[in-house]
């Protein structure tokens, strides 16, 4: 019998809506071409706009709806005009969803495409294909909103706890054993804890979990490094890395420096996934600035449907996905700009999948 999943669709601020369109558009390719699966879809408004007309981020109504479906896909959210009292920016859903409901593996793959604009002077297709799994739920974002502050100073604290590393790690080396390759460098099966365990004790109390976590897994590499170190790597060799595995601020910033490697942020799909519940988004902002100009560049929106259909079991379609934008790039006929913007939008690079996924 064709399975039918419910997905919640959050559309969010800025380009998002645009690029979310885009990614049903090939998810209903998709679907037509695979015949095993269908999507039924339940809308909600969440995000900046949602915050700035209601006074939350998200209603009642559809955070029932998150916590029942059977996945979410969500658009980029904020606006850089819309702040709670604090300065901060109002409207962003992690904190909301991820640490509400327990969504502790923050899942990005970087993968270089064919003809993507990489600074990064000779490297192939595929040579940079690594996943970092950020965890979602601990360290210093944890902090989110509690922070202390007084006229003269303010502190944010980062926790880890021994249950948060032990399941992130253990994510990891699954996660290392799953991908289909091993690091473009050697083959191997890995995973680099990236840390800082030689000034702060949280980072040494992580990495000697990683480490008893890694003796279960003897068929998969382990090594730590230090940030700024994996930093530099990133640039310099990252054909070595197969999955890297970090607290949540190093996660969010060494997956934006992974994303300028492959042509931009607008490559960069994510996965927050929990025990049950999970959802699927670019790693990027709402990019307001170009919203309805006809540039948004939806590959990430696309890339995270399609990692949305592997973790509901729809790993073929996901392949179809994944696979179409492949040709598209390798082709080279769609008119980027530099940064990754691309002329006519989200319904250009759609158009072009569509058309690749009946070439398969």
């Amino acid at each position: 019998m064709k399975k039918n999943h419910r997905i919640v669709v959050l559309p969010g601020d800025g380009i998002g809506p645009e690029i979310v369109d885009a990614a049903l558009d090939v998810l209903e390719a998709v679907q037509e071409l695979s015949g095993g699966f269908s999507l039924t879809y339940e809308y909600h408004p969440a995000g900046a706009g949602c915050y700035r007309d209601t006074g939350a981020a998200i209603s009642a109504q559809a955070l029932a709806a998150f916590r029942t479906a059977d996945a979410t896909l969500k658009g980029p959210v904020g606006l850089p005009d819309v702040r709670k009292p604090d300065g901060t920016e109002a409207g962003l859903l992690g904190g909301i969803l991820r640490v509400g409901f327990d969504l502790y593996a923050n899942v990005r793959p970087i993968r270089l495409y064919p003809n993507a604009a990489t600074p990064l002077a000779g490297r192939a297709p595929d040579d940079i294909d690594y996943v970092i799994v950020r965890e979602n739920t601990e360290g210093l974002y944890l902090s989110r909103g509690v922070g202390l502050v007084t006229a003269q100073a303010a502190t944010d604290s980062l926790l880890m706890t021994a249950r948060g590393c032990e399941r992130i790690a253990r994510f990891a080396f699954k996660t290392a054993l799953e991908k289909k390759r091993g690091a473009p460098e050697d083959g191997r099966r890995r995973v680099t804890l990236v840390d800082k365990s030689n000034v702060l004790r949280s980072f040494a109390f992580f990495r000697r979990i990683f480490l008893e976590v890694a003796g279960d897994y003897p068929e998969v590499a382990a090594e730590c490094l230090y940030v700024d170190a994996a930093a530099a790597a990133l640039v310099g060799r990252p054909h070595h890395f197969q999955v890297i595995v970090t607290e949540n601020l190093f996660g969010d910033i060494l997956s934006d420096l992974g994303g300028a490697t492959i042509g931009g942020l607008g490559m960069c799909p994510s996965a927050n996934i929990g025990d049950r519940i999970a959802y699927f988004e670019p790693i990027h902002g709402s990019a307001p600035d170009i919203a309805g100009r006809s540039l948004a560049n939806p590959v990430s929106q696309i890339l995270s449907a399609a990692m949305m259909l592997s973790h509901l079991g729809e790993a073929a379609a996901a392949e179809m996905i994944t696979s179409a934008l492949w040709q598209v790039y390798a082709r080279g006929r769609l008119p980027f700009q530099p940064g990754g913007a691309v002329t006519g939008g989200a319904p250009v690079v759609a158009k072009a999948a569509r058309q690749a996924l009946r070439e398969l």
